[in-house]
């Protein structure tokens, strides 16, 4: 059951010896069907699962409508103020960083600099704005040093899998594909496959990814 922690979510057993904080994507909050169905399905995992907002999204809420992401900066720093606060929760536990496409971005740019954690999540990354695949979002994806997982739809318009296979990416991160999928993993009618079943095989490979990080 999903409990709520003052502005953030949290589901999964509060025991735990493994936290994930999750960011949401650029337009969607943290208590998205998407994002609650990742959340939901990983603490049924045993994980203890924490979803947070940024700052433009809780302003959103605020207001009422809807407002667009901050500058990269602030994004940065919103994020690396959730891994400290988590931190200072449960010191003890491994802690695995990531999010939903625009959440999963900046979690890898912090990654390597933050010793406390120890794995990254990028559920459906943009490789790059769709329709621009030369405008690349990759430059740290090549010497990133920290475990990655990065978790795409096969025909994800922010990076399909015939581009992505072909970037030139650090060997600590690990590509998964979606059949079929969209940037939500939505698979198309003709492959057979239901979304439902998209999402199942993300959870199952973030929870094999992660039980290869904390043993």
């Amino acid at each position: 059951m999903t409990r709520c922690d003052g502005s953030r979510l949290v589901d999964g057993p509060e025991a735990s010896d493994t936290t994930i904080l999750l960011a949401h994507g650029a337009g969607a909050p943290m208590d998205s069907d998407w994002m609650s169905t990742m959340a939901e399905g990983l603490g049924a995992c045993g994980l203890r699962v924490v979803r947070f907002e940024f700052p433009y999204m809780q302003r959103s809420r605020e207001l009422g409508r809807r407002c667009g992401p901050d500058r990269l900066p602030k994004l940065l720093d919103a994020y690396r103020d959730e891994v400290s606060r988590e931190r200072q929760h449960s010191p003890e536990s491994s802690l695995i960083i990531g999010g939903k496409s625009l959440g999963g971005r900046i979690a890898s740019l912090l990654i390597d600099a933050l010793p406390e954690v120890q794995a990254c999540l990028c559920l459906g990354y943009p490789f790059h704005p769709p329709g621009k695949p030369e405008s690349l979002r990759t430059e740290h994806l090549k010497v990133m040093r920290s475990p990655c997982l990065v978790l795409q739809g096969e025909r994800d318009s922010f990076g399909k899998r015939d581009e992505v296979e072909q970037y030139a990416l650090a060997p600590s991160v690990e590509l998964a594909w979606l059949p079929s999928g969209d940037h939500s993993f939505t698979p198309t009618k003709a492959s057979g496959l239901s979304q439902a079943e998209n999402l199942a095989a993300a959870i199952d490979q973030c929870r094999r990814f992660i039980s290869r990080q904390v043993g």
